[in-house]
């Protein structure tokens, strides 16, 4: 597969995202964020893993706690906390954010070249998404500041640990998938059992949108987003992210009829441009993870050690 048809369907993961918030306000008991954090996570987890037929193996087990936790277990509930702390524009800013944690992660960890085109389609992108979402009245409060940042920061480590870690041998990223999302789910059913209490009740809307949200919100959409990262460089990847925001607002103005002003129209067309700029290809990304010891072979062949090893 080339690499348009990849970041083609990677995008299909944060366009998905970017629909959550018309399914949880139209068909989801309200103000069960965490409940629903864990319905989405668990059974899409314990699916895929079914489907994949494997299980985690050796240091695996941790591995797959580790990126689940930063990816989902984490990454969900500091989400809605700074979602009900703050204005949802600034909480969508914080979170467009996420993208530049990618960018110096991927630096440090990936050996991943910090190009200037890249830090500019990062900042673009989350100028973009505040003009789109920002208002004048909007206030700030510390807990949810906090908890925007570290939630994009969380994602944002998980991402570059999954690139960096990659996937075991003969393992797809359906399994690696599923791997996370279960880990994630159980760590969030503890924290919602004791924040929210009992599941509420649920009619018949609410298992079409948990539906939804389980199978192609967070299955279908995380196993896109972690199969894009095996084949993509990480900033490519989490460059994608402000199509959620962006898919949001349009959602908005189709569904729920709310206005569009000519600076939200101008943010869409600045975030969307730095979007198509962050996968301008550079150099040529091979079809697996990167690790360790693949980065290290490449630098030695930076150095001309190539010929040695033939």
């Amino acid at each position: 597969m080339n690499r348009l048809a990849t970041v083609a369907l990677t995008a299909l993961a944060p366009i998905s995202w970017g629909s959550t918030y018309f399914v949880a306000t139209e068909l989801l008991p309200a103000d069960r964020p965490l409940f629903t954090a864990a319905m989405r996570a668990l059974p899409a987890g314990l699916l895929l893993v079914a489907l994949s037929r494997t299980l985690p193996k050796g240091e695996w087990w941790w591995k797959s706690a580790v990126l689940g936790t930063l990816n989902i277990g984490a990454f969900m509930p500091l989400l809605f906390l700074s979602a009900y702390r703050l204005p949802g524009g600034v909480a969508a800013v914080l979170g467009a954010a996420g993208p530049l944690f990618v960018v110096g992660l991927a630096a440090l960890l990936l050996g991943e070249r910090a190009k200037a085109r890249t830090v500019l389609a990062a900042v673009a992108g989350a100028f973009g998404v505040s003009m789109v979402v920002l208002k004048a009245e909007a206030a700030l409060d510390l807990v949810g500041v906090i908890a925007g940042v570290v939630s994009s920061a969380s994602m944002a480590a998980g991402t570059v640990m999954t690139k960096r870690w990659g996937r075991p041998e003969g393992v797809g990223p359906l399994a690696v998938t599923g791997w996370q999302l279960t880990a994630g789910g159980l760590v969030i059913i503890p924290v919602a059992a004791v924040i929210e209490g009992a599941p509420p009740a649920l009619d018949g809307e609410a298992f079409l949108g948990y539906g939804y949200m389980m199978l192609i919100n967070t299955g279908i959409a995380y196993w896109l987003w972690f199969r894009g990262l095996g084949r993509l460089t990480a900033t490519s990847v989490t460059l994608l992210g402000p199509l959620s925001p962006l898919t949001a607002a349009v959602i908005g103005w189709a569904a729920l009829g709310q206005a569009l002003t000519p600076v939200q129209l101008v943010g869409m067309a600045i975030a969307f441009g730095a979007t198509v700029v962050g996968q301008l290809p550079g150099r040529p990304a091979k079809e697996s993870f990167s690790s360790t010891e693949e980065i290290n072979r490449n630098v030695s062949m930076d150095l001309g050690i190539a010929k040695v090893r033939r």
